[in-house]
C-alpha cells in the first residue's frame, strides 16, 4: 500500500493533519493508521458516555462521512510498530507495510502505571483514556460497587464523577497533597476537594498503594482497602516509540521544529500530546497535551506537509473542565503578581508578570468571559495598553482599543 500522506493515529492532531493537507491538495492520497476501530472521537467525552450524558455517536470529533468527504482511507483497528525513514514505510503488528510520501505522527499517549505487586491479579482494573475503557467498565461495574482510583488529576476525577452515576462508593488516592496539583494552586484545589466530598468522594492524600491481592490493596500506611473495581489515573506518557524507530529525536515527547517537522529526520512531522512544545507563557519546551493545541499543531502539519508554510507558536497550557457541577478554568503559568478574589465556590486568580498576563485560574461564576483573559496571554498583549485594572475587576472588551477590540471578536476570544 502506498500512499502521498500518512497519519498514525486518529484523534484531534489527525482531524487537524487531514484538513490542513485538503487546505492546499485536494487529491492526493491520504490514510490514516490507528489501533483503535472508532470512527474520530472526542477523547475528553469518555466520561460523559460512562455518565448516561452522551451517546457514542455524539462524541464523534467530526461527521460520520468526513473520511469520505475528504478522500481518507482509513486502516482502523491496525497497530504501526514501527517506521523506517529511508524506505519511507510504516510497518504494522500484522506484518503489513505502508508506504508514505509524507507521514505525520499523531501517536498521543499512553496510560503511566507505576510498578505495584499483585497487581496482576486484579481482574476488574482500567485505565481511563479510551472508549474502550469505558465499555470494559461499562460491562463490570454494578449500583453501588466500591471503586478505587488511583490518581486525583483530571482523568481520576472526571472518572469519579461518571460513575457517581452508578451510585458508585467511591475513593481516590494520591501521592500528591493536593487534588489537581497539575493545575491548581493548594487554596483552589482544598475548595474543589471539599465540593467533591460532598459528592460521597473520599480523599486519601499523600497516600499511594504499596500492593494488592485480588480484590484488597495495602496502601502504603498499611490500610487495607477492598474494592471492587480499579482505575488506575496516575498519569500519561506520550508514545514515541515510532519516532525513535524513524531517527527522529526524543527528550521526553517528540521534538519538532515550528513547522512540526520531526527534528532529525525528514518527510515525517509530529502533532498533539506526543510531542514538545514551547509554552509563550514560561518560555520552556515541554509536553502540552490539550486538544487545541493538538488540532492546531496537526493543521500546521498539514499545511506544511502539503507544501505551505505555516508554524504553530502560541501554544500554552489551558483547560476547561468541571467536576459536579463546579467549574473551572486554567491557563498558563501561576507566576508573578496576583490578583485576587475569592468569594466561597467562586474564584478568580490573575497572574502578570513583565507587563503581560501570564496566568489564571477562574472557578464558579468567575469563569465568565474568560475568553478575554485568554486572548490577552495568547497575544502576549501588553498590560500598558489596556486597561488592566478594569479588566482584573471585570472582563470587557472596553478596556481595549478599538482595532484591538476587533482583533479579539475576530478570533472568538470575546467568548466565555
Amino acid at each position: 500500500m502506498k500512499f502521498d500522506y500518512v497519519i498514525v493515529g486518529n484523534s484531534a492532531a489527525a482531524a487537524g493533519c487531514i484538513e490542513g493537507i485538503r487546505e492546499h491538495d485536494k487529491k492526493g492520497s491520504i490514510a490514516v493508521i490507528s489501533d483503535e476501530k472508532y470512527h474520530i472521537y472526542s477523547r475528553p467525552l469518555i466520561s460523559y458516555l460512562l455518565k448516561g450524558d452522551v451517546s457514542e455517536s455524539r462524541m464523534q470529533y467530526r461527521p460520520a462521512d468526513f473520511y469520505k468527504v475528504n478522500g481518507v482511507e482509513t486502516l482502523l483497528g491496525k497497530r504501526a510498530v514501527s517506521v523506517d525513514s529511508k524506505t519511507k514505510q510504516v510497518a504494522l503488528e500484522s506484518g503489513e507495510k505502508v508506504e508514505y510520501g509524507k507521514l505525520l505522527l499523531a501517536t498521543g499517549s499512553k496510560p503511566f502505571v507505576p510498578p505495584m505487586d499483585g497487581l496482576d491479579s486484579v481482574q476488574n482494573r482500567f485505565s481511563f483514556m479510551k472508549l474502550d475503557d469505558v465499555k470494559g467498565i461499562e460491562k463490570a461495574v454494578k449500583k453501588g460497587a466500591k471503586v478505587l482510583i488511583i490518581g486525583a488529576g483530571l482523568i481520576g476525577l472526571k472518572a469519579a464523577e461518571a460513575l457517581e452515576h452508578y451510585g458508585c462508593e467511591m475513593t481516590v488516592i494520591d501521592l500528591a497533597d493536593r487534588i489537581l496539583p497539575s493545575i491548581l494552586d493548594k487554596q483552589i484545589s482544598e475548595i474543589m476537594q471539599r465540593h467533591i466530598e460532598a459528592h460521597g468522594v473520599k480523599f486519601l492524600l499523600n497516600m499511594s498503594a504499596k500492593s494488592f491481592n485480588k480484590n484488597t490493596a495495602t496502601l502504603t500506611n498499611g490500610e487495607e482497602l477492598q474494592f471492587d473495581i480499579l482505575i488506575t489515573a496516575v498519569g500519561v506518557r506520550p508514545n514515541t516509540e515510532l519516532a525513535e524507530s524513524a531517527g527522529g529525536k526524543v527528550e521526553r515527547g517528540i521534538l519538532t521544529d515550528k513547522k512540526q517537522a520531526v527534528k532529525g529526520v525528514k518527510n515525517i512531522w509530529a502533532a498533539g500530546d506526543c510531542t514538545v512544545s514551547e509554552d509563550i507563557t514560561t518560555g520552556t519546551s515541554h509536553i502540552i497535551a490539550i486538544m487545541p493545541n493538538a488540532y492546531a499543531q496537526g493543521l500546521v502539519a498539514g499545511h506544511n506537509m502539503a507544501g505551505a508554510s505555516d508554524k504553530f507558536e502560541q501554544a500554552f497550557p489551558m483547560n476547561a473542565i468541571g467536576f459536579f457541577g463546579l467549574h473551572i478554568i486554567t491557563a498558563g503559568a501561576y507566576t508573578g503578581d496576583c490578583y485576587e478574589e475569592v468569594d466561597g465556590e467562586n474564584v478568580k486568580k490573575l497572574f502578570s508578570c513583565n507587563n503581560k498576563l501570564c496566568g489564571f485560574i477562574l472557578m464558579g461564576e468567575k469563569i465568565a468571559r474568560a475568553g478575554i483573559y485568554t486572548a490577552l496571554i495568547r497575544e502576549q498583549t501588553d498590560l500598558t495598553t489596556v486597561d488592566y485594572e478594569l479588566l482584573c475587576r471585570t472582563p470587557q472588551l472596553a478596556a481595549f482599543a478599538k482595532e484591538k477590540r476587533l482583533d479579539i471578536l475576530s478570533k472568538g476570544g470575546g467568548a466565555a
